[in-house]
């Protein structure tokens, strides 16, 4: 195998023009796949990772039985809240852990009534790492002793004729789902570019949360946000065992519509990449179609020296094989050179932020990861497409009599 390891590597380079173009356009297409999966991570956490943090970050934990009555949005208090927030912080990646109560109600002035999602928060604890906090258009952010106070959205600001210092009558169910009704001062007004957000979400303090619902000192649910999105399923499957009646699930299971978003993206190129992997292929099929006609002479030679048609044919698919392993090495060493320095210089997409409602959370520039989620399925469909790129050759090869192919001209 080594004597013909050498072989296929001194042909390739026989006319090292046609291989070096062959070997650019496969690196090119990798490397660009490479760019494209670093682009992607890089959006997916301006503003899917953004998106989360508005909802409710990364993972979630409720209480055994919240999933199945997650329609209804019950209040189901957790367990010792406290031991639950300081075992998420014990995990890596955490950037924070902190105690919610969250139900539905109803949000009415004299402009009328709006269904709205009623949301306790650790004011102090959420600020460094919420959207909402670093997006105060009016007034400003809550803090824990705040009372009868409430942060609206301007959607919903817009739509009631509401200001900083308005009145506002909120009703909400308690835990033993009686409507509990309080007249609340507008302290603060957020502004993220989601009018369905704004309209649909308000925020008062935990503290008023566990009063006005009859949960004293607890909470029903616990948001951790991670550093990166995509650790989730490891982050769930090392805390669920050291959390045992408690549901912990990622982001995905709560809004199942962003993750259909993320996998039909990747789904969508990893099809395109193939096919731009197929033609770059071509260019490997005709440069050892190439090589058999104007190596006939010496197949003829090889076959008359005892080389049976099966090694000859080895010969070529280790030939395009080499190829495809040249061409994935460069495109793999080029990747990390464009996306390393688009992770560090960044690319500026403010301009495009009013085209959907998501790209709204696109709070500056987008910095690229290095793209290497994908990468060994990448470089493995470059190897394969060129070795079957030069399978036509190799069996062309492979047919030619020894003694024909001696007097070919």
């Amino acid at each position: 195998m080594t004597l013909y390891l050498r072989l296929a590597w001194r042909n390739i380079w026989r006319h090292r023009r046609r291989t070096i173009i062959i070997v650019i356009a496969m690196g090119l297409a990798l490397a660009l796949m490479m760019f494209y999966d670093g682009l992607v991570d890089g959006f997916n956490q301006a503003i899917y990772g953004n998106a989360i943090r508005v909802l409710g970050g990364n993972i979630q934990i409720h209480t055994a039985g919240y999933r199945a009555k997650a329609d209804s949005n019950p209040l189901l208090p957790l367990t010792n809240d406290s031991a639950v927030v300081k075992a998420a912080l014990s995990q890596p990646n955490v950037v924070s852990a902190t105690r919610r109560i969250q139900t539905g109600g109803l949000a009415s002035n004299r402009e009328g009534a709006f269904s709205i999602s009623i949301i306790g928060i650790e004011p102090e604890a959420e600020a460094p790492v919420s959207l909402i906090a670093a997006n105060i258009a009016g007034g400003r952010w809550l803090t824990a002793n705040d009372q009868d106070s409430i942060l609206i959205g301007k959607g919903l600001a817009d739509v009631m004729g509401l200001k900083v210092g308005d009145r506002l009558t909120v009703v909400g169910s308690d835990i033993h789902k009686q409507n509990r009704q309080r007249t609340m001062t507008v302290t603060g007004i957020y502004d993220i570019g989601l009018p369905t957000v704004e309209k649909s979400t308000v925020y008062i303090s935990l503290n008023e949360a566990q009063t006005l619902y009859g949960l004293p000192g607890q909470s029903t649910e616990v948001d951790i946000n991670l550093k990166t999105l995509g650790k989730e399923s490891s982050f769930v499957a090392a805390l669920a065992p050291a959390l045992p009646g408690y549901e912990v699930e990622s982001w995905d299971k709560n809004y199942p519509e962003l993750a259909s978003a993320l996998t039909q993206k990747g789904a969508a190129m990893n099809i395109f990449s193939v096919i731009i992997e197929l033609i770059a292929g071509i260019g490997i099929l005709n440069l050892l179609l190439m090589a058999v006609y104007e190596r006939t002479r010496e197949i003829g030679l090889l076959g008359a020296m005892g080389l049976k048609p099966r090694q000859i044919a080895t010969l070529f698919i280790l030939e395009g094989t080499m190829i495809g392993l040249v061409g994935a090495v460069a495109g793999v060493l080029l990747g990390l050179l464009i996306n390393g320095s688009f992770g560090v210089v960044g690319m500026d997409f403010t301009q495009f932020a009013s085209v959907t409602e998501y790209t709204a959370l696109i709070s500056g520039r987008v910095y690229t990861s290095f793209g290497l989620g994908n990468i060994f399925a990448r470089a493995i469909t470059v190897l394969i497409i060129a070795t079957l790129a030069a399978w036509i050759p190799a069996s062309e090869a492979a047919r030619r009599e020894p003694a024909e192919a001696l007097h070919y001209v």
